[in-house]
């Protein structure tokens, strides 16, 4: 018998293909991309393998019941109508998590999860005279109503904790970049291991955490105490560590540098911390350097990719900010392919480069461009650099 069922993971706006990707290499069926999310089929053990080792997903969410719906009374009694005894019992804690994209309902999400909320409650009260309590922060299950013009999915979530906890962050500094767009922009940036690799602005070490994950492909949620499929009554420990030591069987070792620059002392403690937490300590060279007054120093192509202060960050002249980044990528770092992400249209235009790719994506609500400079060794060739881009 096929032990198959469909799954979506989720993921950020502009991270679909790439998530598609991964869980095509993973080993998935059926996969289709959607907007923020991709469909897949898998079995039980491959839900496992997808929580612990996808890096650009968000959530594993497992569909159980999609139905036509019209309004919320009408979402109440179908909710009714689920057999939740074969998800949870009395005893369990849970949560409701809900999404509207419909003009059937003028009531906001958290309306519907109360809803939704109530209706489960009351498919226990009427049949077993008791009811599950809430438990909005550490629930046994975590449930997700999802309403899109006429239908309802409702889904278990196979995650818990959204799937950018990986578990190894400590210490973080004011605005850390979310781990799993810190992963995106990596694997956006082509970036394999087989190069140097330096995020030049390093805050407290996300990216080149994702980045030595990637190089060495370690599981990027091996550092995780726990995943909601834990709790579930269908829990399976030895096929979860089978899962698990097989993807450990598969890390290999990148000899090429990474290597992280910041100006405050207080970033790179963070960043070493946080390191050594992920057990990357061997892989990670932290320094304290400030960008605008360092050089390239590593022999050979090298990939630099990071997020500059942006916003209340940044209490500097931003042209002058981010004019200095263009000098300094245009004097010292010929040879590299350089990344970097900002919600500063205006700004690009002081790099003064030519960008040769420009990526749309979003960090948090914010509209992101995800650019890109060539810089060549050559000087001929370095000339070309040498040219805003206008149409920025």
């Amino acid at each position: 018998m096929n032990s198959d069922f469909r799954m979506v993971a989720t993921t950020m706006f502009g991270f679909e293909e790439l998530l598609a990707t991964e869980l095509k290499n993973l080993g998935a069926q059926d996969v289709e991309p959607a907007v923020r999310s991709v469909s897949f089929r898998g079995d039980k053990g491959f839900m496992y393998k997808a929580n612990i080792a996808l890096r650009t997903a968000i959530r594993i969410l497992k569909p159980i019941r999609r139905f036509k719906v019209a309004h919320e009374d009408d979402l109440y009694k179908k909710l009714m109508q689920i057999e939740w005894e074969k998800y949870m019992n009395v005893d369990t804690t849970f949560s409701i998590g809900a999404v509207v994209n419909s003009d059937n309902f003028t009531t906001n999400s958290h309306y519907i999860s109360l809803k939704s909320k109530d209706a489960i409650a009351d498919y226990f009260r009427n049949k077993y005279s008791k009811r599950p309590n809430v438990d909005v922060q550490n629930p046994d299950i975590k449930i997700h109503v999802h309403i899109q013009k006429d239908f309802c999915s409702v889904s278990l979530d196979s995650s818990g904790d959204s799937l950018h906890k990986r578990g190894y962050r400590l210490s973080t500094n004011i605005a850390p970049i979310n781990e799993v767009l810190a992963a995106g922009l990596v694997l956006l940036s082509g970036y394999t291991g087989e190069c140097n690799f330096i995020d030049p602005m390093c805050g407290s070490g996300t990216i080149l955490i994702e980045a030595a994950m990637i190089a060495n492909n370690i599981p990027a949620n091996i550092n995780r105490k726990e995943f909601g499929f834990e709790k579930w009554e269908d829990y399976d420990e030895e096929l979860y560590f089978t899962i698990q030591e097989s993807l450990l069987k598969k890390i290999r070792s990148s000899h090429f540098k990474i290597m992280g620059f910041d100006k405050a002392p207080s970033a790179v403690k963070k960043a070493q911390e946080n390191i050594k937490n992920a057990n990357l300590d061997e892989f990670i060279g932290v320094h304290h350097v400030n960008f605008f007054n360092s050089m390239k120093e590593v022999f050979g192509q090298t990939t630099l990719l990071f997020n500059p202060p942006y916003g209340e960050r940044l209490n500097v002249d931003v042209q002058e900010f981010y004019k200095k980044i263009g000098d300094t990528l245009k004097h010292g770092y010929p040879d590299s392919t350089v990344w970097f992400i900002t919600s500063d249209f205006e700004a690009l235009k002081h790099v003064g480069l030519r960008t040769s790719r420009k990526i749309q994506v979003k960090n948090g609500d914010l509209d992101c461009k995800f650019v890109r400079y060539d810089m060549y060794a050559g000087s001929k060739k370095a000339k070309k650099n040498i040219e805003t881009d206008e149409e920025e």
